[in-house]
């Protein structure tokens, strides 16, 4: 595996009172030695180590395809991890898998021969090229110069996406047990160029807050999280264009007493988004995600335990 921003490895990383656990170079935890908040943070697609023969084998540029990344929301969010809130982060790449999907969304054109019937080849995220396996990076370019083995989608499987939500389940379900129930916040980032007509708007939001029209989550969530971050001075949105992915919907369970609410980050905010570089106000904006975690953990416990609980 090979960083495409090597300035970001953990080594260089300011030393924090974190212990750092890895899953077999697919993921990464920064876990609180002891966990205070009923918060679980996950950056699904912030991760940058490609593999070599992924990289040689696309017919894009290295810098192209880092165009699906969410860049540095890991960093962004690591912060609030000192609060008391473990934070999984994924070290493979989105164009290389996306966790944000379920285990087989492929497009059929990817591929030699055909697919199993379990394979889901209709939803929306597969007619846009960007299924489990990605077809194309975010601005719509073709990742490969050839069709794909289905074998080698199923190790893809198999070594990243099965780890990373084993993991993601493990937080959760710890968290559960510490507290009587779970915020799982998903981490991500929206570009505010190069968009498409029906998500034009979104480039005038700093912020998106995706809580799946209010089934992965009891209101109290999404307004304490609407609330906190409007104080602060951004301008959210709900719901539009991203309502929340597979995570927020598949672990999302507010009756079980698990919240999953997506948050969506312009990255106009805090980078470059041509050159792929930090701004200054990044660390700006890390601080305010820890006042937005915070807040999260404040909202009473009563209403967010599950019922009977």
């Amino acid at each position: 595996m090979s960083s495409l921003d090597p300035a970001l490895s953990p080594d260089k990383a300011t030393a924090r009172p974190l212990d750092v656990g890895t899953g077999g170079g697919v993921f990464r935890i920064w876990r609180p030695r002891q966990q205070l908040l009923p918060v679980v943070l996950a950056s699904p697609h912030s991760g940058r180590d490609y593999p070599e023969s992924f990289v040689t084998r696309s017919r894009l540029e290295a810098k192209a395809l880092r165009r699906s990344e969410d860049c540095f929301v890991d960093e962004i969010f690591r912060p609030a991890a000192e609060l008391g809130a473990p934070l999984l982060e994924a070290l493979f790449p989105r164009a290389y898998l996306d966790p944000n999907r379920e285990p087989f969304e492929f497009d059929p054109a990817m591929f030699e021969g055909a697919l199993p019937s379990y394979v889901n080849s209709r939803s929306p995220r597969v007619a846009a090229g960007l299924g489990t396996i990605p077809r194309v990076v975010a601005n719509g370019e073709e990742i490969y110069r050839q069709r794909l083995r289905f074998a080698e989608a199923v190790e893809r499987v198999d070594r990243c996406y099965y780890p990373y939500h084993a993991a993601l389940r493990s937080l959760i379900d710890g968290t559960k047990a510490l507290f009587g129930y779970c915020i799982l916040v998903d981490c991500h980032s929206m570009p505010s160029i190069d968009l498409p007509p029906e998500a034009a708007a979104s480039g005038a939001l700093d912020m998106v807050l995706g809580d799946c029209f209010g089934s992965a989550c009891a209101p109290p969530v999404t307004q304490a999280a609407e609330s906190v971050l409007t104080d602060l001075g951004y301008v959210v949105g709900r719901n539009a264009p991203y309502a929340g992915g597979y995570t927020t919907r598949h672990y999302g369970r507010p009756a079980d007493g698990v919240h999953g609410l997506q948050i969506e980050l312009n990255r106009s905010l805090y980078m470059d988004e041509v050159a792929l570089a930090r701004r200054p106000y990044l660390e700006t904006l890390a601080g305010h995600m820890c006042q937005l975690v915070s807040r999260l953990a404040s909202v009473p416990a009563e209403t967010l335990r599950p019922r009977g609980g």
